[in-house]
């Protein structure tokens, strides 16, 4: 079966991080590829200061171009707002396909607060990629009190499309300090060079 890790975020903008996490997830994990799922708008995100989803999806696509990450406006074509709803929605449209959703660590503290947090654990795989510094505050996030007694090995990485879920790993990857919280504060008007409209990817069903 296809071995496909997916990565949410809002992109804003898409960053050499973002891409480097990626393919390292690729090799740590032996995927196929990584589809990058830019959000129109994350919940728990102000509206404040961010940018048009179409700078986005095209920040993501130059980002993404001549390597295995395929960007996608899944969420936005589909009308999903929570990640449980679109994995659900890729996971029965995509039977043929194994799915893995990657999250860094400076999003695991926030975990609980995910809409149905609990049963998206019980859809895919989880693996959480190193961020500097957030190490120490990812393992004592309120989620893992329940997702502690799922954790595997790193050690067992490639094999975890053998896994049932719930199981977590925790991949200790290059890091890449990059912030896109620091990008827009040295170019608040980075979106103005991208198209406002993007095209030319291929849909994922």
């Amino acid at each position: 079966m296809k071995r496909v890790g997916l990565l949410g975020g809002s992109f804003n903008p898409a960053h050499r991080g973002h891409r480097a996490l990626s393919l390292a997830a690729i090799d740590a994990l032996g995927l196929d590829e990584v589809w990058w799922l830019v959000s129109p708008g994350n919940p728990l995100k102000a509206a404040e200061g961010m940018a048009p989803f179409a700078a986005r999806l095209a920040s993501a696509r130059r980002q993404a171009r001549r390597s295995r990450i395929r960007v996608s406006d899944f969420e936005a074509r589909e009308g999903t707002r929570f990640t449980v709803d679109t994995i659900g929605l890729l996971v029965r449209r995509r039977p043929g396909i194994r799915f893995i959703w990657l999250m860094g660590e400076d999003t695991l503290p926030d975990f609980h607060r995910w809409k149905a947090w609990r049963r998206l654990a019980t859809l895919v795989p989880i693996a959480v990629l190193a961020r500097p510094g957030y190490g120490d505050e990812a393992r004592a996030a309120r989620a893992m009190g329940w997702l502690r007694h799922f954790v595997r090995p790193s050690t067992m990485a490639r094999q975890w499309a053998s896994w049932s879920a719930p199981a977590i790993i925790f991949l200790r990857l290059p890091p890449d300090p990059t912030s896109a919280t620091r990008l827009r504060a040295l170019d608040p008007d980075w979106h103005h060079r991208f198209a406002a409209r993007a095209n030319g990817d291929r849909p994922i069903p």
